[in-house]
């Protein structure tokens, strides 16, 4: 009776380590996948900026455009050799 106890909780701990590597195994796949979704869009949205920015300046090709800049005040500094 005893060694049929011990089979059974043999098999048992067998059946749960498996299950547990087939789950961690299960959730690194999926969160692999997640991950390489993630990445996809980034991609996907900088080739969009890219090709806006190109067809961007393929329209303005050749025009001028005037921007008025802020001056920024520096004060000239005089250092004196010692």
């Amino acid at each position: 009776m005893i060694i049929l106890l011990s089979i059974t909780g043999l098999f048992k701990t067998i059946f749960i380590i498996i299950g547990v590597f087939v789950a961690l195994r299960f959730i690194g796949q999926l969160m692999i996948a997640k991950r390489n979704i993630s990445e996809q869009n980034a991609m996907q949205q900088k080739r969009n900026k890219q090709l806006k920015e190109k067809k961007f300046v393929e329209n303005n090709m050749g025009k001028i455009s005037i921007s008025k800049k802020q001056s920024s005040t520096a004060e000239d500094v005089d250092y004196e050799d010692i």
